[in-house]
C-alpha cells in the first residue's frame, strides 16, 4: 500500500532543486483515488505546475506505476505511452518537416523574411498582424516570393488559408487558433500538404497539439519576453529539458527570450531548434547577428 503523503514528499525532494524557480501552487481537485496519482498531483503542484499540467503529470506517474510496478519518485515521467501520446509514425500525420529546423527566425513582414532568408537563416516565419484580408494575402504572397531561390523554409503564422493559396512551406498556429479550427478544417489543412507547427506552454497543451499530429511542436516561452503578453509564466530551461525528453520523437522548437548567450544551454536540453525574434529584429546589424546565431547553433541548414 502506497503512503501517499510520503511519496509526495519523496517526489518533491527529488525534483525541488530542478524546479526551484517556481512557487508552489494549490493542488487541483483529484480526478482519481489512486495513491500514486494523488501523491504526484500534490507534489507537482508544490513544484509549481499549473492545475492542468499537474493533472497530466499525475496521470502519467500513475500510468507508469501500472506499467512497471514502480512509483520511481526520482525519475521524472518522460515515456510517451504514459502520457497517452500517439505512437509514431502517426497514422494520419501532417507532412513531415526536418527533425532539426536549425535557427528559426520569427519576422514581422515579407521584407524581413527576405533579408533573413538571404542571410542563410534556414527556417523563417512570417508573423504579420493585420485585420485587412487583402493586406494579409499580399504579405503572405510577398513572403513566399521573398524566399524563392533560397533554401529557407517558410512558415506562416495564423493565416493558413493564405499560406495554402500562396504555396508556403508550412503554417504555425497557437493553441487558441488550433482550438478554433473544426475537424473539417484540420483535415483540409492536413490534406493541403502544408506542414504545421503548434505552440505549447506546458504538458496539457503538448497533449492537445499531439492530438492533431503536427509537423513540429514549439515549446515556450523559455525566458521572459516583451513581445506579447503571455498567459503562462516563463517555463525555464529545466522544464524545457523535461518537455524535450517527452517529445524526443517530434521535431521541437524552443522559443521565448532566447539570445546567443543561452544557445548552448538550450541545445543541451535536447530540443531540436531555436526560434528567435528580437535577437534579429532589434539587432543593429541583423545579417551579422544572423551569422553569429548560426555559428552558435552549430548548423546553417535543417537536418532531415
Amino acid at each position: 500500500m502506497t503512503d501517499t503523503t510520503a511519496l509526495a514528499h519523496e517526489i518533491e525532494r527529488a525534483h525541488a532543486d530542478k524546479f526551484r524557480a517556481f512557487a508552489p501552487l494549490p493542488a487541483p481537485t483529484p480526478e482519481s483515488d489512486a495513491p500514486v496519482y494523488r501523491a504526484a498531483l500534490a507534489a507537482c503542484s508544490t513544484l509549481g505546475f499549473i492545475a492542468h499540467d499537474a493533472q497530466v503529470l499525475a496521470h502519467a506517474w500513475q500510468a507508469r506505476w501500472e506499467r512497471t510496478g514502480s512509483s520511481a519518485p526520482e525519475l521524472w515521467p518522460s515515456v510517451a505511452q504514459d502520457f497517452g501520446l500517439q505512437e509514431r509514425p502517426h497514422a494520419t500525420p501532417f507532412a513531415a518537416c526536418p527533425q532539426q529546423l536549425g535557427l528559426y527566425a520569427v519576422l514581422p513582414d515579407a521584407t524581413w523574411v527576405g533579408r533573413m532568408a538571404r542571410a542563410s537563416v534556414p527556417t523563417v516565419q512570417l508573423r504579420f498582424k493585420s485585420d485587412d484580408a487583402a493586406a494579409i494575402a499580399c504579405e503572405v504572397g510577398a513572403a513566399v516570393e521573398a524566399v524563392a531561390g533560397t533554401p529557407a523554409l517558410l512558415f506562416i503564422n495564423d493565416h493558413w488559408r493564405e499560406a495554402i493559396a500562396a504555396g508556403a512551406y508550412g503554417a504555425h498556429l497557437g493553441q487558441e487558433d488550433l482550438d478554433a479550427l473544426s475537424a473539417v478544417e484540420v483535415d483540409e489543412l492536413r490534406a493541403s500538404g502544408l506542414r504545421l507547427g503548434v505552440s505549447t506552454h506546458g504538458y496539457a497543451e503538448m497533449l492537445r497539439a499531439d492530438a492533431v499530429q503536427p509537423s513540429y511542436i514549439a515549446l515556450g516561452a523559455v525566458f521572459p519576453t516583451t513581445l506579447k503578453r503571455m498567459a503562462t509564466a516563463p517555463q525555464g530551461v529545466a522544464r524545457l529539458a523535461a518537455y524535450a525528453a517527452l517529445l524526443r520523437d517530434y521535431p521541437t522548437v524552443a522559443i521565448g527570450g532566447i539570445g546567443a548567450d543561452q544557445f548552448a544551454e538550450i541545445l543541451d536540453t535536447g530540443v531540436g531548434s531555436i526560434a528567435v525574434v528580437r535577437a534579429l529584429v532589434a539587432a543593429q546589424d541583423p545579417e551579422a547577428e544572423a551569422t553569429r546565431l548560426l555559428r552558435a547553433m552549430g548548423s546553417v541548414a535543417p537536418n532531415l
